[in-house]
């Protein structure tokens, strides 16, 4: 099996072209064209062939939008930077193995009727992002709906259909555009724009709507900049008093604009208000004083620790503080794996002994919520942000707005900071909620419940945001029943997938016979 130079190149681009539309980059307008080259170097390929150039596309896409991965365990973990790139290497490469899946099915689909690998593909291709968002422990970050985060009218249909309706779209435009074209006829391309333009008139329709408001909340988010390059333990306990003080007097001026909820990023201090340290009484008593005196409410980010049957765990949390005392508490559930957790550690067991940075975390067991002024409110934190289905369980369970912290300092002044604010938007979408992020350097900001940008910090800066937000209730078709559309998806994949492999062994025992 021989690939000829043009077709790489034509699979390289579509990969190149898929990552450049994302943040920091920021070429949206690509992605509508870029599946384009892929699926013309595709078309009518043997499955093994389509298979390769479908890995090829996939690996150059992941080489490029997750670049930063890297820098993360070699600066932070002392893991050699050759072995870090070893690492990177096979992670994305599992990853491109997703892409190449796609061809596989686009050409094997088509070995059935050239044109019927076009017309399934939205459906193939929506099917793998819904795998890859479960696929040992998920990892969905920057599926390609994404990409449009800042295309208002389009990805209003993710109330519906979560961000892989926005994904469908965009792979049924580049297919039935590459159809018409092979088959030189307009038909299936004016069809994919008549779907395009639905959509678009739906997105119309809703932000032309105006949702009722309730009394309005006045919230402030700080942004500390506390680089991620501190070890906590090298420093003095004046240097973190002297941090805690900053983040007290951000906060004072956060209330002095009239913010009565205030929202402090992800382990901006290292808190951990359950533990016995004299500084941790210090930071509490500071905390709860400040929300007496200025008559607020704080979310902080804290590491908090458990004891059960002997043994000591400790939970990645969020915790509500008022002049009365902690109010209530939520601990993270979908850890960053190799980041917070090992898994699989026994057989992954060596792991920790390459890297000093990964922790120890216990995964939360159960969703809850925080309440403000008779309003109840979640705070996912950070990587969960990325998982549609875990953050609709909080807006079913009663949310009336969103809040999530994080700590994106790991990824310096690259793409990552950027590209996790943008899939915030979507959650806002798929929800119809106000969603309040409070990130350690950046970047911060509010969303309103269509996917506008209220306002957003800029990154590695010591500021604050104070705005108003509205508490809703109303649930949308996506809160309440989840990933549907994906699963039709899959079921129509699946379906003609086996439709196909029992015709084929017909045809054998046809030609036997």
């Amino acid at each position: 099996m021989k690939l000829n130079l043009k077709e790489v190149f034509l699979a390289l681009i579509s990969g190149l072209l898929t990552a450049l539309s994302f943040p920091k980059f920021s070429f949206s307008f690509l992605i509508w064209i870029s599946f384009i080259p892929l699926l013309f170097v595709i078309y009518r390929k043997k499955t093994k062939k389509a298979f390769l150039l479908g890995f090829i596309a996939g690996f150059a896409n992941y080489a490029l939008l997750i670049y930063w991965i890297p820098s993360v365990p070699a600066h932070y973990g002392n893991v050699p930077y050759f072995l870090s790139f070893l690492i990177f290497i096979l992670f994305i490469s599992i990853l491109a193995l997703f892409w190449a899946s796609f061809a596989w099915l686009f050409a094997f689909f088509s070995s059935y009727s050239p044109r019927f690998g076009f017309i399934i593909s939205p459906f193939i291709w929506v099917s793998l992002e819904y795998i890859l968002t479960y696929f040992l422990t998920g990892f969905p970050w920057c599926l390609v709906g994404y990409a449009q985060y800042r295309n208002l009218y389009l990805i209003q249909i993710a109330s519906i259909t979560g961000v892989y309706g926005v994904s469908f779209i965009i792979l049924l435009f580049n297919s039935y555009f590459v159809l018409s074209i092979k088959e030189r006829k307009r038909r299936p391309f004016i069809i994919a724009i008549i779907i395009t333009a639905i959509v678009y008139l739906y997105g119309f329709y809703c932000l032309e709507k105006s949702f009722k408001n309730e009394d309005a909340l006045r919230v402030g988010i700080i942004q500390g900049n506390v680089p991620s390059e501190i070890n906590w333990q090298e420093l003095t306990t004046r240097e973190i008093l002297n941090l805690f003080n900053e983040h007290l007097l951000l906060t004072i001026k956060a209330s002095s604009e009239g913010a009565k909820l205030v929202i402090w990023p992800e382990f901006t201090v290292p808190f951990c208000l359950s533990c016995p340290e004299p500084i941790q009484l210090h930071f509490k008593n500071g905390l709860f004083n400040l929300c007496k005196k200025k008559k607020i409410y704080v979310l902080i980010g804290s590491i908090e620790m458990e004891e059960n049957n002997g043994k000591i765990n400790y939970y990645n949390s969020a915790l509500l503080l008022s002049e009365k005392g902690i109010l209530s508490r939520y601990s993270k559930i979908h850890l960053v794996p190799f980041g917070e957790y090992v898994p699989f550690k026994k057989i992954l067991f060596f792991v920790e002994k390459i890297s000093h940075a990964i922790g120890e975390l216990t995964p939360g067991r159960s969703i809850s919520l925080h309440e403000f002024n008779s309003y109840k409110f979640a705070s996912p934190i950070c990587y969960e942000i990325i998982f549609p289905n875990l953050v609709r369980k909080f807006v079913k369970k009663g949310a009336n707005f969103l809040v999530t912290i994080t700590n994106d300092g790991w990824y310096g002044r690259s793409s990552a900071p950027y590209q996790h604010f943008s899939m915030a938007v979507l959650r806002a979408v798929e929800n119809r909620r106000y969603l309040v992020r409070s990130a350690t350097t950046g970047v911060s900001g509010i969303i309103d419940p269509y996917g506008r940008i209220i306002k957003k910090s800029k990154l590695m800066t010591k500021t604050f945001l104070v705005t108003d937000i509205y508490a809703l209730n109303k649930k949308t078709f996506y809160t309440l029943y989840g990933d549907r559309f994906a699963f039709i998806c899959i079921g129509i994949t699946i379906s003609l997938l086996i439709g196909n492999f029992i015709r084929k062994i017909f045809e054998k025992l046809n030609r036997k016979i």
